[in-house]
């Protein structure tokens, strides 16, 4: 993929409220079906979009970004809450433990991940067996939102990424400009 990254100058943007018009994280939540005895890892956490609603629900959060930056944004807006781990790292070697999470969400960041295949055998080693993982991406159009056309991975391709990943894949459209391609590990 591109492996170009998004600038956290910007992260002003991934709270405009624009993006609940779009998806909700009570939509992703739901899909996730998230208790609050799980564990969730929230990976490209960003400035907290969907971290914090999360962490609302479940037992813990672990909030992965490769840009601490980012992650001191989201500590900055989530102070208030004790169940929220904070963790620095890429996608193709991800820093936490085998079978930690009960739901792994990646969202919006996986266009950005260089080596796919290492990204998908990091994510299937941090999910407990059976559990749900959540690809959240832009469709391959044109739009004012997210990144450019070029940049982005079409449902089809992430759906060939996930069977080739050994995964079945079940494809949900939330808006004409956003998918999510769900798992079970």
């Amino acid at each position: 993929m591109t492996g170009k990254r998004f600038k956290p100058g910007k992260a002003d943007k991934l709270l405009d409220p624009k993006r609940n018009e779009i998806l909700s994280p009570e939509q992703v939540i739901s899909l996730l079906k998230v208790k609050e005895t799980d564990h969730v890892a929230d990976l490209g956490a960003g400035n907290g979009y969907f971290t914090l609603p999360l962490a609302q629900v479940a037992e813990t959060v672990y909030a992965v970004d490769i840009e601490k930056q980012m992650l001191e944004l989201l500590k900055e807006r989530g102070s208030h809450m004790s169940n929220i781990q904070y963790i620095v790292s890429d996608l193709e070697e991800i820093k936490l433990p085998d079978r930690v999470a009960d739901h792994a969400l990646v969202a919006f960041v996986l266009h950005e991940v260089p080596n796919l295949t290492k990204a998908f055998t990091e994510l299937k080693r941090i999910l407990k067996p059976g559990q749900r993982l959540l690809v959240l991406e832009w469709e391959k159009i044109e739009m004012e939102m997210g990144p450019p056309i070029h940049e982005r991975m079409s449902s089809e391709q992430m759906k060939e990424v996930f069977i080739d990943n050994g995964l079945e894949p079940e494809v949900h459209y939330f808006h004409e400009a956003v998918y999510g391609i769900s798992a079970v590990v």
